[in-house]
Parts: C-alpha cells; sequence; structure tokens
C-alpha cells in the first residue's frame, strides 16, 4: 500500500513542481524604454499563446514559459526585429499553434470548419424542431 502511495503523492504534486525556482528571464515582466517598440512587443505578445496555459495569451499568463516567451519577443523587438518575423520564427519553433490565428492547411482545417458544420448541423435540427410543431 506504502509503495502504491508515493507514486500517487508524487503525481498528485507534479503540477506545484511544474515552474523551477529560477528568477524570471530579463524582460519578462519589464517594459522595454521606448515606448513604440513595448506597444509593437505588447501587441504581438496578446497574439501569442501561451503553450502552458493554453487559454491565455503569453501578455496575460504568469506561467514561466509565458515569462520567456514574453522575454524573448521583447529582446527581438528591441534588437530591430519585425513583429512578423518574430511570430514566424515562434511559428517555426512552436508550430501553429502557438498563434491564436492560425493559417489554413490541412491540419487546421478542423479548427476553421467545425463551426461552419456546426452551424449547418445547428439549423438542420433547429428546421426539423420547427417542422414537428407545426403538425
Amino acid at each position: 500500500m506504502k509503495r502504491a502511495l508515493l507514486p500517487l503523492l508524487l503525481l498528485l504534486a507534479a503540477p506545484a513542481l511544474a515552474d523551477s525556482n529560477l528568477p524570471p528571464a530579463a524582460l519578462a515582466n519589464t517594459q522595454l524604454k521606448d515606448p513604440v517598440l513595448e506597444a509593437k512587443a505588447r501587441d504581438l505578445m496578446y497574439t501569442l499563446r501561451c503553450l502552458v496555459c493554453q487559454g491565455q495569451s503569453i501578455a496575460d499568463s504568469d506561467a514561466e514559459m509565458a515569462g520567456d516567451m514574453r522575454a524573448l519577443v521583447r529582446q527581438r523587438i528591441a534588437q530591430g526585429e519585425s513583429p512578423d518575423s518574430v511570430r514566424r520564427w515562434l511559428v517555426a519553433r512552436y508550430g501553429d499553434y502557438v498563434t491564436y490565428d492560425p493559417p489554413f492547411s490541412w491540419v487546421t482545417a478542423p479548427l476553421w470548419l467545425a463551426p461552419l458544420v456546426m452551424l449547418v448541423i445547428g439549423a438542420w435540427l433547429a428546421r426539423g424542431s420547427f417542422k414537428r410543431k407545426k403538425r
């Protein structure tokens, strides 16, 4: 019994141990001195998905990975890279999932087509329901 309890406790403790004890990256929580560059970085950060939180942008997330990504975005913008260039680099590194606006491809087709399919199914079900009520 004790042997089975220890792995279970470690499994339950895993989320608490997910972040390291390292200090945040240099520009994770510090704005750039140039307000124009910071605005570019911020606009880009709101369009990038936190890979750990999944439902938040890297601008909104408190996850360590999001902080590292914020720092990376600010560093590259400060070095003169365009937001599009930084976005392309992040997509090349992490895949289309990192962006809230993935391009249409065979891989992302379900994301784009599912709402339309659901709308058609809903309209078909509603039509059938209204027909039954008329009788």
